[in-house]
């Protein structure tokens, strides 16, 4: 009997370990690199302190999120209150917020890098505020932004 409660509690547990074991990536030139040599989106997260965490107790700590993650993008997380980065990549995380159109946090913005002659292009492809509704419906809104129809 504790050997088939363990088995189960190993099973149970399993999707929940999946959600804490993301991997955001704080380095942008590391995610571009990533994503170039995955052929996958960058799912850039843009936040500070201070900010709601309703995205990510809502969406990004749920097993639906990191199993659809996991497949599917790259996970970035600039932080635009970080005093621990170098001014440098402060001003670069501050410029990508622009440039994305980025004018609330948090914020979530889809965008495609490339990597052509040692320069640098993004091709937004849109973006994804929080909205309530849970991972299911969050995930569906981004799957019609990275596969428009």
């Amino acid at each position: 009997m504790t050997q088939k409660l363990l088995i189960l509690l190993l099973f149970l547990g399993s999707p929940f370990t999946h959600a804490q074991s993301l991997v955001w990536k704080t380095d942008m030139n590391d995610a571009i690199m990533l994503g170039v040599e995955q052929k996958k989106p960058l799912l850039i997260f843009f936040t500070a302190a201070g900010m709601p965490q309703n995205i990510q107790n809502e969406i990004f700590s749920t097993p639906d999120f990191a199993v659809w993650s996991r497949d599917n993008v790259i996970l970035v997380r600039l932080d635009l209150s970080d005093q621990n980065i170098s001014s440098t990549t402060m001003e670069q995380n501050v410029r990508l917020k622009t440039a994305f159109g980025v004018e609330e946090l948090p914020q979530v913005c889809f965008a495609i890098a490339s990597v052509k002659k040692g320069k640098t292009t993004f091709n937004k492809l849109g973006l994804m505020p929080y909205k309530p509704g849970g991972a299911k419906s969050w995930i569906s809104q981004s799957n019609l932004i990275l596969n428009p129809e």
